[in-house]
């Protein structure tokens, strides 16, 4: 997203087709099943998510100020 990191100048649909081919990649070589991914990690990092923060350290619990452990299974 060549603005600000949030917006493209590309039409929606295009975006959108990308986005699509991108959740269908991440689902068939890496077996994330979630629904949007990339939406669902785009609020890790919003103020109103008081739990958890993704970081340049890991994931991290704000109350614990600890860093979360992340193991794939």
């Amino acid at each position: 997203m060549p603005i600000g990191g949030l917006m493209s100048r590309k039409p929606a649909r295009e975006v959108a087709e990308e986005i699509a081919s991108l959740e269908e990649i991440v689902a068939t070589y890496l077996g994330v099943d979630l629904d949007a991914p990339f939406m669902q990690l785009s609020f890790l990092g919003l103020s109103v998510i008081p739990e958890v923060r993704l970081t340049d350290k890991g994931l991290v619990d704000v109350r614990q100020f600890s860093i979360v452990p992340v193991v794939a299974s």
